[in-house]
C-alpha cells in the first residue's frame, strides 16, 4: 500500500518519469520506511527491555557457545526481509539487549543477503540448485564474518552510551507502571532517533541517487566473464549502491543476460544487499569508523571468494 501511495504521488501527482521517477520514489518510499522500522523496532525493543534485566539475557547467551549465537542468528536473518539499511534498526536493538557484538553482526549480514524475498526470487529466476547454494554461501559468510568480529574484542568502538540496567543478574523482576514503561521507552527512541535520522536521510538519498541514474551496461562492460577480476569489480561497484533484494534482483537477471558469470553477479547482488555506503553512513553513528572498515573488510572478503566458488561450481 504504502509503495502504491509513493508511485501514485510521484507518478500521478507529480508527474515524474525515468531515472527521477526511479530516485525520487525510491528517495521516499526507503526513507518513511526506514524512520518508520527505526521508531517502531527500538520502542518495542525498550518497551520489552523494562520487564527483563537484559544483562541476565547477556550472560545466558555468553554462558553459551559464542559460535552458536552467530549461527542462530545467522538462521534469524532469513526470516527477516529487511535492506542493508532497514536491518539497521533490530541490530541497534541487539547491541541495546547486550547481545554479544559477533552475534549482531552475523544477524546484520544474513538479514539483507539471505532474507526470504530474496529466496523466493533466486528459485524463480535461476532454480532450486543456485538457490541453495547461494543460501548455503550467504549464512556462511554472516556466521563467520560475525564470529570472526566477535573474537576481535571490538565492543569499546560501539559510540552510543548503552547503560545496563541496575539489579542482579536474577533480579529480572522490575517494578514499573504500565505508563512508566511507555516513557522510558519513547524516550530512550526518541533519544535514538535524533542521533540517527539525519544519516538515513543522507544515506538513503546516495542510495536513491545511485539506484535512479547508475545503468546495468556500465557495470556489465567492466564485469563480463573474459575479466579475471571480475568479481572483485563487481563487489567494490555494488558496495557503494543500495538496494533490498527485490530491488536488486532484476538486474542481477539483466547482468547475467548481458554476458556476467553468475557467481560475478550473485556476488555483486550479495554487496549491494549485505554491504552499502548509506548502510555505513548511518553505522557511522552507532559504531567507529575503524570496526566499519573491519565489518566491510571481512564481508567484502567473503564475498569475492564465494563469487570465484560460484563460478567455478557453475
Amino acid at each position: 500500500m504504502w509503495q502504491e501511495t509513493v508511485d501514485y504521488l510521484t507518478v500521478e501527482i507529480w508527474g515524474l518519469s525515468g531515472a527521477v521517477n526511479d530516485a525520487v520514489n525510491f528517495f521516499i518510499y526507503d526513507t518513511i520506511k526506514i524512520w518508520f522500522l527505526l521508531i517502531t523496532i527500538i520502542f518495542v525493543v525498550s518497551y520489552l527491555r523494562t520487564h527483563f534485566n537484559t544483562e541476565y539475557v547477556r550472560a545466558y547467551l555468553q554462558g553459551k557457545s559464542e559460535f552458536t549465537g552467530n549461527v542462530l542468528a545467522a538462521l534469524f536473518g532469513v526470516i527477516t526481509p529487511f535492506c542493508s539499511c532497514s536491518a539497521i534498526p533490530l541490530f541497534l536493538g541487539f547491541i541495546q539487549a547486550r547481545i554479544p557484538l559477533g552475534v549482531t553482526f552475523s544477524f546484520l549480514i544474513s538479514s539483507p543477503m539471505n532474507n526470504e524475498i530474496a529466496i523466493a526470487l533466486l528459485f524463480g529466476l535461476f532454480g532450486w540448485k543456485v538457490t541453495a547454494i547461494y543460501i548455503g554461501f550467504g549464512l556462511l559468510v554472516a556466521i563467520i564474518g560475525g564470529y570472526v568480529i566477535g573474537k576481535m574484542n571490538m565492543q569499546k568502538e560501539i559510540l552510543l552510551d548503552v547503560t545496563p540496567m541496575e539489579g542482579e543478574l536474577d533480579d529480572v523482576k522490575i517494578t514499573l507502571t504500565f505508563k512508566q514503561r511507555v516513557k522510558e521507552a519513547w524516550d530512550y527512541t526518541a533519544d535514538i532517533f535524533k542521533k540517527i535520522w539525519f544519516y538515513v536521510l543522507i544515506g538513503v538519498g546516495i542510495g536513491a541517487f545511485i539506484h535512479g541514474y547508475v545503468p546495468a551496461d556500465l557495470i556489465a562492460s567492466y564485469a563480463g566473464a573474459d575479466n579475471p577480476f571480475a568479481v572483485l569489480i563487481a563487489v567494490v561497484a555494488g558496495i557503494p549502491m543500495y538496494s533490498n533484494a527485490a530491488g536488486v534482483m532484476p538486474l542481477v537477471e539483466v547482468l547475467t543476460a548481458k554476458g556476467m558469470l553468475l557467481g560475478t553477479a550473485l556476488a555483486f547482488m550479495m554487496a549491494v544487499t549485505a554491504l552499502s555506503l548509506p548502510e555505513a553512513m548511518i553505522l557511522k553513528r552507532i559504531i567507529s569508523v575503524k570496526l566499519i572498515a573491519l565489518f566491510f573488510g571481512i564481508v567484502g572478503f567473503g564475498i569475492i571468494c564465494i563469487g570465484y566458488l560460484f563460478n567455478f561450481i557453475l
